[in-house]
């Protein structure tokens, strides 16, 4: 653009110093037609048009300066005796502090740099980060921000990540390096622009020589009143240069090749700011861009689909309680697990706290554990454990959010509130011996197990749980069923995406059963199965080679090939720094609704990319001929100072209308828990599995069956018998619906049909 505006200058400027120079030389007795004024209009609009633009544009990095302005600039730095007794505090330049130091937060402070919370309860603030507008629950142990807002109690942390290893600051770097890269899209201009100004150019020149000649050959189109016996040939000559000159210049004035360049730039740097606000990370243009082009989406299953942690799903209970009370039951079981490395034993034992509400444990003796079969060992002194609860208290704390177990079978209960805490308390002298393991470790125990028993531990197995006996003193008390639970959102998400027309993949080295539950519970029907971590990278290339665009969503190390792999990679943030590192997409929260989010980001920065193209390329298309004095036999002429201000006022509009992207709202999980949700999960069939499965690397991938299967026509006809009442389908609530329904993974199974050897 600085090159037509410096032509447009010059040619005026030295122009109107030819005339007025050979007006002198002739001695003419009237001022010649001069464009001296079109010089400083030029300059002066123009100069009006990039302060606006610059005005503009700023706006369009302020979610830099929102997160910047995150950052604390002070921290009180405590210093604590052998007792954890605070002895002195220093008040510090945040620069100053140092991985390890011990920090205090008073209520209504920043935190300073990333820590975890060595003591102190409180609620943080974490919305302008992760995009969470409800504040965060902080106990000792758990991980704080820098730069959220505590809000209701003192915490003393430990500084983990300071400088520029916190949070904030990768996330500000993250932000500045996509906001300065270009998406593929903006080659295009660069290419136009690359022609654009010779074009305009030859434009100009043959703007000048056609007005040159149509002067000459009809002089009535510029000069309306011509009358030959009254206009001499200088007086014809001088207007019919000036008019070709100033149309010439107004082409030059008026052409913007600025506009193309910021449709793509500026709309970048506003998604990407807007998607950093609202938790989402996106890793410069390209990933912007690419985004809303997935047509196939793979998720991991371990810590993406499910939680990643194994918790106690559900215990069933065989007994009635006046043989062992549920206290004493549970008791016996935390304190023996405690013993096992296993992750199967550390999800009993966190359970087992849960719900007594204490970090005691009793005395083990002879512990012993068989591989592939379970436990044996003696337990005694479990009072300590259940002296300060009650059975209503453990079933109160089994419903809780935090542990979402459920206890079936308690045949007999207690006649009030502390009756099992007493029978425990008479038995506490005595030694429980007990054995924890699969039915093989029972019966190698001699010890029968009964058609109900088989029936509730396969009726787990099949939903993909760990399923373990537990036996006190010879007999068979009740079953725990060990799962990695399902994230709350997962179902809703894969809903969403689906619905937009996406293929959706589960991808796990689970086997086959355990994968199947997974992919049905959350409504996914494609799965590759027992895929090594190695080979996952391989199955992505095979998605690739259909010709679509293949999106992966992992978190831990063995995704990062994959993640790298796929076209687009999704890390969640809580995942691994290898994983965040190797993707495209980060994902601040822990949320697969993000996914879609980041979509749907993706296509209206893409479209808002194509308007500005559109205004930039209409402007230009309509501008040039209008100046080109195209339109002026019917009227429609342009000034040179009005092709400027045009061209001014061209880029400032292409800036806002970027701008406009800062309405974009991230999709709520209120907004799209419609009635269609509600109507898909009440119609989802318990009796389907078609699932197409695949196992290993070798396989091919799983293609769309057709629907002549006996299994499909059956399921067909009883859907339409089921359908004839559905005129009177009445919306239910989630909690009528069970939205929340618990997931279920373990990777200890063997075969579809084997039976499970898992190590307890």
């Amino acid at each position: 653009m600085d090159v037509l505006v410096v032509l447009a200058t010059t040619i005026a400027y030295v122009y109107s110093i030819g005339v007025l120079l050979g007006a002198m030389a002739t001695r003419m007795e009237e001022s010649p037609m001069t464009l001296f004024e079109t010089t400083p209009m030029l300059v002066t609009f123009i100069s009006l048009g990039r302060w606006l633009e610059h005005i503009a544009k700023g706006k369009t990095s302020e979610a830099i300066h929102k997160l910047m302005s995150l950052q604390a600039t002070e921290a009180t730095l405590v210093t604590m005796d052998s007792s954890e007794n605070v002895i002195n505090e220093t008040k510090i330049n945040v620069d100053l502090v140092q991985r390890g130091d011990l920090l205090r937060v008073l209520p209504g402070e920043k935190v300073p740099v990333d820590g975890r919370v060595v003591s102190g309860t409180s609620n943080c603030d974490e919305s302008l980060i992760t995009g969470e507008s409800m504040p965060v629950a902080k106990l000792p142990g758990s991980s704080v921000i820098g730069g959220s807002i505590n809000e209701n109690g003192s915490l003393i942390i430990q500084a983990t990540h300071v400088g520029a290893d916190s949070a904030l600051s990768q996330i500000v770097r993250l932000v500045e390096e996509a906001q300065t890269s270009k998406a593929p899209i903006q080659q295009l201009a660069d290419t136009i622009a690359g022609y654009f100004v010779p074009v305009v150019c030859v434009i100009a020149s043959v703007t000048l020589i056609s007005w040159i000649i149509v002067g000459y050959v009809s002089p009535t189109t510029i000069l309306p009143d011509y009358s030959q016996n009254v206009t001499t040939d200088g007086e014809l000559a001088e207007e019919v240069f000036a008019n070709a000159f100033q149309l010439a210049i107004t082409v030059l004035a008026i052409a913007c090749p600025c506009a193309l360049g910021l449709a793509t730039p500026t709309a970048v740097m506003v998604g990407t700011g807007v998607g950093a606000v609202n938790g989402i990370l996106i890793k410069g243009g390209e990933p912007l861009e690419t985004t809303h082009k997935v047509k196939t989406i793979v998720f991991d299953k371990t810590g993406t689909i499910t939680h990643g942690v194994p918790k106690v799903a559900s215990v069933a209970y065989f007994v009635e309680e006046k043989v062992v009370t549920l206290l004493t039951f549970l008791a016996v079981v935390g304190t023996a697990e405690a013993n096992s490395e296993h992750p199967i034993a550390n999800a009993i034992v966190k359970y087992v706290k849960q719900v007594l509400n204490t970090e005691k444990l009793g005395q083990v003796s002879g512990f012993k554990a068989v591989p592939g079969y379970g436990i044996e060992c003696t337990v005694s002194n479990i009072l300590p454990m259940i002296e300060s609860t009650s059975r209503d208290q453990v079933l109160s704390n089994c419903n809780t959010e935090e542990v979402g177990s459920d206890i079936d079978g308690l045949l007999a209960a207690a006649s009030d509130a502390n009756s099992s805490k007493r029978l425990a308390a008479n038995e506490n002298g005595e030694k429980y011996a007990l054995l924890v393991g699969n039915r093989d470790w029972m019966r190698k125990n001699g010890l029968s197990i009964t058609p109900e028993m088989d029936m509730k531990m396969s009726k787990h197995e099949n939903q993909g749980q760990t399923a373990v006996l537990c036996a006190i003193n010879g007999q068979i008390v009740a079953m725990l069923a060990v799962a990695d639970t399902v994230k709350e959102e997962a179902q809703l998400a894969i809903y969403q995406l689906k619905k937009k027309g996406l293929n959706v993949f589960l991808l796990t080295g689970d086997n086959v059963k355990t994968a199947k539950a997974i992919a049905k519970q959350v409504g996914i029907k494609k799965v590759f199965a027992e895929v090594l971590p190695e080979h996952k990278v391989a199955k992505v290339r095979q998605l690739q080679s259909l010709g679509e665009k293949v999106a992966m969503v992992g978190d831990g190390v063995n995704d990062s090939p994959a993640l790298a792999q796929a076209d687009v990679g999704i890390a969640i943030g809580t995942g691994t720094d290898v994983a965040v590192e190797a993707a495209d997409v980060v994902l601040i929260r822990n949320d697969l609704l993000d996914v879609y989010g980041a979509i749907q980001l993706s296509a209206t920065t893409v479209r808002r990319i194509r308007v500005n193209f559109f205004f930039a390329s209409i402007y230009n298309l309509v501008g040039i001929p209008i100046a080109a004095g195209v339109f002026m036999p019917v009227g429609l002429e342009l000034q040179p100072w009005m092709a400027s201000a045009a061209m001014a006022m061209s880029s400032v509009s292409v800036v806002c209308l970027s701008l406009l992207l800062k309405l974009w709202k991230k999709p709520s999980k209120h907004s799209i828990l419609t009635d269609a949700y509600f109507k898909h999960v009440y119609d989802l069939d318990p009796f389907d599995d078609d699932i197409q499965v695949t196992r290993g690397v070798d396989e091919t991938l799983p293609i769309d069956r057709g629907k002549g299967s006996l299994r499909q026509s059956i399921h067909s006809m009883i859907s339409k018998l089921s359908n004839t009442n559905s005129n009177n389908y009445t919306p239910l609530s989630t909690m009528e619906i069970g939205i929340q329904s618990k997931s279920y993974s373990t990777s200890r199974d063997q075969d579809e049909d084997s039976e499970r050897n898992s190590i307890v």
